[in-house]
């Protein structure tokens, strides 16, 4: 296997693994700083506050788009192991 061949096989694993996890992330911190700013202008300092919405939010988001993380996932796996005979000899 070349040194090309595993940076590639590199950059898509990490291109995938940032696609599948972007979404998730992004809602967390979008509604964490929504709470943090009523939190702010509230005053209220409560930690459950906090961590429940952004708990629910990143379970819809996995709910929604679940499927299409799960394709981009087997995509991946699916051409690597495809591709594996090539990659040992």
């Amino acid at each position: 296997m070349s040194d090309a061949t595993v940076i590639s096989l590199a950059q898509e694993a990490i291109r995938t693994a940032t696609l599948v996890a972007a979404p998730i992330v992004l809602i967390g911190l979008l509604v964490g700083l929504v709470v943090s700013l009523l939190q702010a202008v509230t005053q209220i300092q409560e930690q459950t506050l906090s961590f429940v919405p952004k708990l629910a939010a990143m379970v819809v988001v996995l709910l929604l788009l679940g499927p299409w993380m799960l394709r981009l996932l087997v995509d991946l796996s699916t051409r690597l192991w495809g591709d594996l005979p090539s990659f040992v000899g």
